[in-house]
């Protein structure tokens, strides 16, 4: 086995944080555990330590910048360096954006986009004087392509996208081996869809394809060993959105508008999350149990995507492409050989 890496995972009581740090744990990497909630939090550092991880609880609130800065000195005297940070933790609204308040949309932007910024600035701070590291931002095909209903968490994966651009070339230009990269993901089978503060009759809902935790932990994990590209692209949805949303922006505008209400809502009679959802305390306090990392989706959401393993061996699609045309070559010639001689 590789060298054991020291990892952070923000956001790593529940969802795909809760799926990434099991995926650091089965390589025996040392995981240090950031989320509010501490029951989460537990039942996380027993599964990292079950799958032979070394596990390490530090509840945070990432939109706390001296918080995240004293989890990540923390994590430092307890691993001795950072080696890889992944910025994972957000916070939702579902509903018009006329109808989330000015407090309810700055805290989703404070968790879900200064989260990032905090937790890059804290990972940095250790990573550049060592001249290595690594950070990974979990991002969406929302970060290119805003849906309605999620104004707050849309604008802030957007807000992610260009930070990272520019700090990608801040680093570059300094020549710094710490690297930064982003994970785009499709929509995921994760607790969210329980805990967010909705106002949507219902309950809310990811729209389809679905995919399972364990397929963004896996391009995650991948990610943080290959940095030096500067995005990933995981689920055949997320690269029809981003290719769609190059071509034909003003088409996807009104093909949301007429469909991205409804396809987020399920019809079931079930109520959405009550009060304030996870906005302003962890889920796990108010509701007192442990969510896990799937949602309530498990009989539709697919558990791979062809084209997640074509985006992490692009390599060897390249390779496979080029043996095959030389090998088509190689026939045509020989074919234009024999007609010659006779």
């Amino acid at each position: 086995m590789s060298r054991r890496r020291a990892v952070v995972v923000t956001g790593a009581s529940g969802g795909v944080g809760r799926a990434t740090a099991r995926a650091f744990a089965a390589r025996g990497d040392r995981i240090a555990l950031l989320a509010r909630g501490r029951d989460g939090l537990a039942a996380a550092a027993d599964e990292v330590q079950r799958m032979g991880g070394e596990a390490l609880v530090v509840p945070v609130d990432v939109a706390d910048a001296k918080a995240v800065e004293d989890a990540a000195q923390r994590v430092v005297d307890a691993f001795g360096r950072i080696d890889v940070w992944v910025n994972n933790a957000f916070a939702g609204v579902f509903a018009p954006f006329t109808e989330i308040t000015p407090d309810e949309f700055r805290r989703v932007t404070e968790v879900t986009y200064l989260g990032y910024v905090f937790g890059t600035r804290a990972a940095l701070r250790h990573m550049l004087p060592r001249d290595r590291g690594t950070i990974v931002q979990v991002g969406s095909a929302l970060a290119y392509r805003g849906v309605p209903l999620q104004s707050a968490y849309c604008g802030a994966k957007h807000a992610i996208q260009g930070f990272n651009e520019s700090l990608r070339c801040e680093l570059l230009h300094e020549g710094t081996r710490v690297r930064t990269t982003m994970v785009q993901l499709p929509a995921v089978n994760t607790p969210q869809f329980e805990w967010v503060l909705s106002r949507m009759p219902g309950r809310a809902r990811p729209v389809p394809p679905i995919y399972q935790p364990e397929l963004a932990a896996r391009a995650i994990v991948h990610a943080a060993g290959h940095p030096r590209r500067r995005e990933y692209w995981v689920g055949g949805s997320t690269a029809a959105t981003m290719v769609a949303n190059s071509v034909a922006p003003g088409f996807l505008d009104r093909y949301l508008a007429r469909t991205g209400f409804d396809a987020q809502r399920d019809d079931d009679g079930a109520a959405g999350a009550d009060g304030h959802g996870n906005l302003w305390s962890p889920a796990d306090g108010p509701y007192g149990r442990d969510f896990g990392a799937h949602g309530r989706f498990d009989d539709e959401a697919l558990p791979g995507s062809a084209q997640d393993w074509v985006s992490r061996n692009r390599g060897r699609v390249g390779v496979g492409l080029a043996m095959g045309g030389a090998l088509a070559l190689a026939a045509q010639v020989k074919r234009k050989l024999s007609t010659t001689r006779r």
